[in-house]
């Protein structure tokens, strides 16, 4: 019980950073008890606000499902109860996890725990998104397990980075979600493990959809072993997601040796919008694994260049139509100016829902325009050429082929064992450098490294390797063939130990 009420104390505590939109303390300590009785050790747990929990406000950071109270629990969240799990809250994020800074939600703002260290005043440094909220809480010890462990020669303790605000905690977990880089963006904007796993073998039964063929449940924690501890206890087939499978044995970690691994650097992944910050962390990296015993190889991926706009045409595509739902007809928020259907409609998603997602929304209808054979004769003869589904929906289709097919080639035929990328463009952004329009291109630029992955199916972690002269933390990117989590969770964890042993002096506890 101390774990929790610990975990609960300091969500009150830094109230201030904006991590959490519902507390739900009182269920945390019944289900601790519970957890008690059945022989398991309770640990405090927070999922991103876009998982289904049954009794509990959740609202997609949006005014349209302010006061949603979800009917029933997601399957992946129902097994970490099942584990001893305890939900201190749901986590704050980007307004239906469309973003990358947590800036934009209905219920405002999360902030970097970076922001207090800094002095900031009215601005901050960006916690990345969308599971903003999941990252800040386990930065700041919300999410957490209590368990300390001390180095061989001293009473220090081996953390890579360490916010002024947390003290001695050494394991932290949440739960959220990844479309395109949702939890390995933020994690590396707090000094964290991101994990996403390989689509398929956790259950999105409860996940409010995003982009269905994109959607995964993922992993911020502090160490690789806690992504792995999640991982087995949320892992299994699910009779109610018809795309999960059980997970093989290649997908946990066994401490395999790295001895003699491929790593392969794709040279695409090096480009102009790339800070010297970051590629000194990617080339710095490359060097440790070399130390470690691994051989690096040049791969190329020639298709990397066109995933942005894949991704961007497909996830349109499908929140258009995942987004339909939202009318005010059944559920969340229904406008008073209702004199004729449309007007519903139109006035309700007006109200409830930001600017980012209506516009999304009219993006994917727009690529997904399809004319009737009437209409597409005549367009033909008369020369124009205005079929939008196959021009653009059609067509990024067919380029997310060639990037699954790129990433098959250098692990099955160039005998790569993992890749070695960049996470994100840059140090995490301060909220005024982002609060623009810029800030749509600062997305652009950050999601490049990472929506690859969620288009091929495969695993991918974000690792805290090391920091700025700043005090910034700095990651980088490991990724795995599809089914083989395991091998990206042994090399993160090595790689891990390595920096915290080569690169960072050991801090003392604060008292």
């Amino acid at each position: 019980m101390e774990c929790i009420e610990e975990a609960i104390f300091k969500a009150i505590k830094y109230r201030k950073f904006n991590s959490l939109i519902t507390e739900t303390f009182d269920l945390a300590c019944v289900q601790a008890k519970e957890a008690l009785k059945k022989g398991k050790t309770p640990f405090p747990v927070v999922v991103k606000d876009c998982y289904m929990t049954r009794k509990v406000r959740t609202t997609c950071a949006s005014r349209n499902l302010s006061n949603f109270i979800a009917p029933y629990t997601a399957t992946i969240v129902s097994r970490l109860f099942k584990e001893g799990g305890c939900l201190i809250g749901k986590a704050n994020m980007d307004e239906f996890c469309m973003g990358t800074s947590s800036s934009k939600g209905y219920f405002g703002p999360v902030k970097n725990g970076l922001s207090d260290q800094a002095n900031l005043g009215s601005d901050w440094r960006s916690p990345g998104g969308s599971s903003g909220g999941c990252a800040v809480a386990v930065q700041l010890g919300i999410s957490s397990v209590l368990v300390f462990e001390a180095s061989d020669s001293s009473s220090s303790f081996h953390v890579l980075y360490l916010p002024p605000c947390v003290r001695y905690f050494e394991y932290y977990r949440s739960l959220g979600s990844d479309t395109g880089g949702s939890s390995r963006n933020p994690a590396a904007f707090t000094g964290l493990f991101g994990f996403k796993p390989s689509y398929g073998i956790l259950s999105r039964y409860g996940l409010i959809p995003l982009v269905n063929s994109l959607d995964c449940p993922s992993v911020i924690a502090r160490t690789a072993a806690d992504c792995n501890f999640l991982l087995q206890a949320m892992n299994g087939r699910d009779a109610l997601d018809s795309t999960c499978i059980d997970a093989p044995p290649s997908c946990f970690m066994k401490g395999r040796p790295i001895y003699g691994m491929t790593v392969g650097i794709p040279k695409e992944y090096y480009n102009e919008t790339l800070s010297s910050e970051c590629w000194k962390g990617w080339n710095e990296a490359a060097k440790a694994l070399v130390a470690l015993g691994c051989k690096i190889k040049e791969v190329s991926m020639p298709s990397t260049t066109y995933s942005i706009i894949c991704y961007y045409v497909l996830a349109e595509a499908d929140i258009t139509s995942n987004m339909a739902r939202y009318d005010g007809v059944k559920y969340g928020h229904r406008s008073n100016y209702d004199r004729s259907t449309f007007m519903l409609y139109s006035a309700t998603r007006n109200e409830s829902l930001n600017e980012i997602v209506r516009r999304r929304i009219s993006a994917g209808n727009y690529f997904l325009m399809k004319w009737s054979r009437q209409v597409v004769q005549f367009i033909k003869t008369s020369g124009a050429h205005d079929i939008h589904y196959d021009e653009y929906f059609g067509q990024a289709l067919r380029v997310r082929r060639l990037i699954k097919m790129d990433f098959d080639r250098v692990f099955r035929k160039e005998g790569c064992d993992i890749l070695l990328t960049p996470v994100t463009s840059g140090i995490p952004p301060l909220f005024s450098e982002i609060s623009d329009t810029d800030g749509y291109r600062r997305e652009c630029q950050d999601d490049f490294y990472t929506q690859p992955c969620n288009l091929a199916g495969v695993p991918a972690i974000s690792v805290p390797f090391m920091r700025t002269a700043d005090g910034f933390p700095v990651g980088v990117q490991i990724i795995a063939d599809h089914l083989k989590d395991g091998i990206a969770l042994d090399v993160a964890e090595k790689l891990y130990e390595y920096s915290v042993v080569k690169t960072v002096k050991q801090p003392s506890v604060a008292k």
